[in-house]
């Protein structure tokens, strides 16, 4: 093609302003060059930049581009179509070999014709897609990413993290929609034992799954002394919707994640990096939920079989027990028979005597009794006796000391502002003073005084 279209161009160099052509002939040289280079169908490799179905017509678009090996940048870009003649046989038989539609980012090899139209420009029209090469391409991806991991250190380290005897507090990486994880939810459900489940949403196939399930488990490891483990889940699904699986940056992600992480991604067929990277992985959630409870279950059996063993141990030590006591019993028996007939005779003695020494010590105490309640009687009689004559002699002294016999004497209490007057020196003339005698009070007037 390039050949055909220099000499096209070497033709027109030494032609002169006079001898023109038009824009139509110029590109119509053009078509007859492509149709010439390429007269059949030709394969080639490229990556779907974008795909878009017509709905109307039927047709399929594509974006084709080649990226550069250093920076990614697209160094080749066109646009090619399939027709709706060929759209359901391409797509059926692509779907069917890969389990998914074609897409952007997938690698893939075309059979296409090149088209030139003088009006429309330079086109591709795929006639044929070889599904094989798009799954190699992916094949191959995930083997250098695996090398890149082997070749940082990375692929066994969440392996090698000591994996919890009963998990019970498990972060959940899964969608909330996803069939995958009522299934799972379910399982753990139906389970004797009690574990919890904590949901991290995340996308967890197609478009922006990665970036998803790398938050996800950012989230889960800014909390990871609050879970035993986390475990990644979704449905089943076709082979390309594990490629977010495949990537160096998820992968990395699980490989350094502070706890051990279990993937169980719905697949049957093959193993995503994630997989081969991640501290346990199963086949669906469904696999993960009976792991879980068969952790719980084994170390729940383990725990009653170590019971019992300590039953059966104790049960041949309370046997021998038994017949040790049996023998000390049958001893213990034949001693204390003798000691209890000993210990009768003596309890009998003892207690006639007893009974005789308590009759006598009753007699005394009555005789003592009956003596001292006389004299008791003859005591308080003179006490009272006694106390009648002080409480007289008591009662004349009060009477005699009273203030109403020492006023009748001819005394007067003398006050000033209510209080008594006892010295004439508190007092100065013209105070007024209040006296009181036997029979009534009187106020005066203090005209002088005297301390003589």
């Amino acid at each position: 093609m390039v050949a055909n279209i220099a000499i096209i161009f070497r033709t027109f160099v030494y032609m002169t302003p006079e001898k023109h052509i038009s824009l139509a002939e110029l590109l119509a040289n053009v078509k007859q060059s492509l149709t010439e280079r390429f007269p059949f169908g030709i394969w080639i490799s490229a990556e779907l930049g974008e795909v878009k179905l017509n709905r109307y017509s039927g047709h399929c678009y594509l974006e084709l581009i080649e990226k550069g090996d250093k920076d990614g940048t697209p160094k080749a870009k066109a646009s090619a179509a399939i027709w709706r003649s060929r759209w359901g046989l391409i797509s059926q038989q692509f779907i069917q070999a890969t389990g998914t539609q074609l897409a952007a980012g997938m690698q893939v090899l075309l059979k296409v014709n090149v088209s030139f139209h003088e009006a429309y420009g330079f086109s591709l029209v795929v006639s044929d897609i070889d599904p094989t090469f798009t799954l190699g391409e992916g094949e191959r991806r995930k083997r250098e990413t695996l090398a890149a991991l082997q070749a940082n250190g990375l692929l066994e380290l969440n392996r090698a993290l000591p994996f919890p005897l009963v998990p019970q507090r498990v972060a959940v990486i899964s969608s909330a929609t996803a069939a995958g994880l009522q299934d799972f939810c379910n399982h753990i459900a139906d389970s004797p034992y009690r574990i919890e489940l904590t949901l991290f949403e995340a996308i967890v196939q197609g478009n922006g799954a990665e970036s998803s399930i790398i938050e996800a488990l950012d989230e889960v490891a800014a909390r990871a002394a609050n879970y035993d483990l986390v475990v990644i889940i979704r449905g089943g699904g076709s082979q390309s919707d594990l490629e977010c699986f495949n990537s160096y940056p998820l992968a990395s992600h699980v490989a350094q994640f502070p706890l051990p992480v279990v993937a169980g991604i719905g697949h049957d067929k093959d193993h995503s990096v994630v997989d081969h990277v991640a501290a346990c992985s199963l086949k669906t959630p469904t696999a993960v939920a009976d792991f879980l409870v068969a952790r719980a279950e084994g170390y729940h059996n383990e725990v009653e079989n170590i019971y019992s063993q300590i039953g059966v141990l104790v049960s041949h030590h309370l046997i021998a027990a038994g017949s040790q006591l049996q023998l000390l019993g049958a001893a213990l028996a034949s001693t204390s028979s003798t000691r209890i007939t000993d210990s009768n005779m003596r309890l009998e003695r003892a207690a006639f005597s007893l009974r005789h020494s308590t009759q006598r010590h009753l007699e005394a105490a009555t005789s003592f009794l009956e003596r001292t309640s006389l004299s008791l009687n003859h005591s308080a009689l003179r006490l009272i006796e006694s106390a009648r004559n002080g409480l007289a002699v008591a009662e004349s002294t009060v009477k005699s000391s009273s203030p109403e016999r020492i006023l009748s004497m001819g005394f007067a209490v003398v006050r000033s502002g209510g209080k008594a007057l006892l010295d004439v020196s508190s007092l100065s003339e013209g105070q007024e003073i209040d006296i009181t005698l036997a029979h009534g009070r009187a106020q005066a007037t203090i005209t002088s005084k005297s301390t003589k």
